[in-house]
């Protein structure tokens, strides 16, 4: 497959009393490899669980929902490990690359915060080694999901760098997952300070 598709979600309830900007999301297949239902599954879960973490982390910006757009591109092993060790000089694939453009707004009145523009790229051949050693079988999108939702949740301000950070990250993540019926994906394992690739 080579395009998964596109979606634009819509703003929050209008009961909000601030701003809740809508999101798009682009997801692209690069490898062509996902299936069709599994590409579709991913792209219906990424429309609920990225506005949900937007939602969930406007306590950042004042009880601003941040919108913006998130395209995200499924890439395999070879093309990743060109890309980490491009840009973050670490040498082999990893799970997922973050590349956060978005600017900070001035204070012109809009509040100073500036709606996503995010690139994120995921590797396929990894979530489908993280999905066999986690047990979700044939499931690779779980993975995927995972990945994609740690790249935005970065983008929204968290850290996992120190175990602490690591510790409210991964339970952002579950809280997240879960809220949206899919439920929690990562197994924690043991703290070890990320190393730039799930950054």
């Amino acid at each position: 497959m080579e395009d998964g598709g596109r979606t634009q979600v819509p703003s929050g309830p209008a009961a909000n009393p601030r701003r809740e900007e809508s999101l798009r999301i682009d997801l692209t297949d690069a490898t062509g490899r996902l299936s069709e239902p599994a590409c579709g599954w991913l792209m219906e879960r990424l429309s609920e669980a990225l506005p949900e973490a937007c939602r969930r982390e406007s306590g950042r910006t004042d009880g601003h929902v941040r919108g913006g757009e998130v395209r995200v591109r499924i890439i395999a092993d070879d093309e990743m490990a060109k890309m980490h060790e491009e840009y973050a000089g670490i040498p082999g694939t990893t799970d997922v690359l973050t590349f956060d453009m978005s600017v900070e707004e001035g204070d012109g009145g809009g509040g100073g915060v500036a709606p996503l523009d995010v690139d994120l790229v995921v590797c396929l051949d990894e979530a489908q080694r993280q999905a066999s050693a986690r047990g979700h079988g044939e499931k690779p999108q779980l993975e995927l999901l995972l990945y994609t939702l740690h790249g935005v949740l970065h983008c929204l301000g968290h850290d996992d760098h120190e175990e602490p950070s690591f510790c409210a990250m991964h339970d952002a993540e579950d809280a997240i997952l879960t809220a949206i019926g899919v439920g929690p994906v990562f197994a924690r394992p043991e703290f070890k300070p990320a190393e730039g690739g799930a950054a």
